[in-house]
């Protein structure tokens, strides 16, 4: 856990700490994600499309994939940054929050650990940083800071680390970033849980901090503690709490 003074707050200084390494550990997952063709739409046509095939009718396929608003797309690329939002928060979104509802996803050992606001909360940055890149803001210390007020309802003072804490939050972004650190690496529901996985045993240093994150209502809480359903109420919870950090991160940055 951070260290703090005197058994008090965690300071702002930790915090960033934690953070700078989490915002940078997020960037390859997110290019990923952006970059490649995520559903395997275009590389499904071409391994179905022979040879033989009739080319105008494999043009015109891939003229109609091109239209599907995802990440690589002519569509995408005309969509405001508003609706490229939505789409992380209902598509992306979607995976981080079962991997917070259903820690199993990330690793075995996550389902003996009481790290459930951890994996939430990261889960949501994920988003939140792809939602900032969406909205032109790249710069760290600023994506930190809207972290720090949408997450841990803190205005957190950032400043530029120096060149051993730059290197060391460079070395502990290799760690988190895991097996998505390669461009051939292509993202799978099963390695973005990972990656959320480790974010947020990362996120576990601020655990007093995290549960302010955004989340569900009393119903959602009481239903994840029953057996059976208690994963259908966490995925609700969380998923509610990541619609509405979705909301603050983007009146922030509008404002901003």
């Amino acid at each position: 856990m951070a260290e703090r003074e005197s058994g008090g707050p965690i300071p702002d200084s930790a915090v960033v700490a934690v953070l700078r390494p989490f915002v940078r550990a997020t960037r390859p997952v997110l290019a990923g994600l952006r970059e490649t063709d995520p559903f395997g739409l275009r590389a499904r046509v071409a391994a179905e499309a022979g040879p033989d095939d009739d080319r105008g009718l494999r043009d015109r396929v891939l003229d109609f994939l091109a239209t599907v608003e995802v990440p690589g797309t002519a569509a995408w690329a005309s969509m405001p940054p508003a609706q490229r939002s939505r789409w992380w928060v209902r598509r992306v979104g979607r995976f981080t929050t079962l991997a917070a509802a259903v820690p199993g996803i990330g690793g075995a050992l996550a389902n003996r650990l009481p790290i459930s606001s951890a994996l939430g909360a990261a889960g949501q940055g994920l988003v939140l940083v792809a939602i900032a890149g969406e909205h032109g803001v790249t710069d760290e210390d600023e994506v930190i800071g809207m972290l720090g007020a949408v997450l841990l309802r803190r205005e957190l003072v950032v400043e530029r680390p120096d060149a051993e804490a730059d290197a060391a939050a460079d070395a502990r972004a290799a760690e988190l970033t895991g097996d998505l650190a390669g461009p051939e690496d292509r993202p799978t529901l099963q390695r973005v849980g990972s990656a959320v996985w480790r974010l947020g045993r990362a996120l576990f240093a601020v655990e007093d901090e995290l549960d302010k994150h955004p989340h569900g209502n009393w119903f959602h809480s009481a239903l994840g503690n029953l057996p059976v359903v208690g994963a259908v109420g966490k995925y609700l919870g969380e998923w509610s709490g990541l619609k509405r950090a979705a909301r603050e991160a983007e009146l922030r940055l509008k404002v901003a």
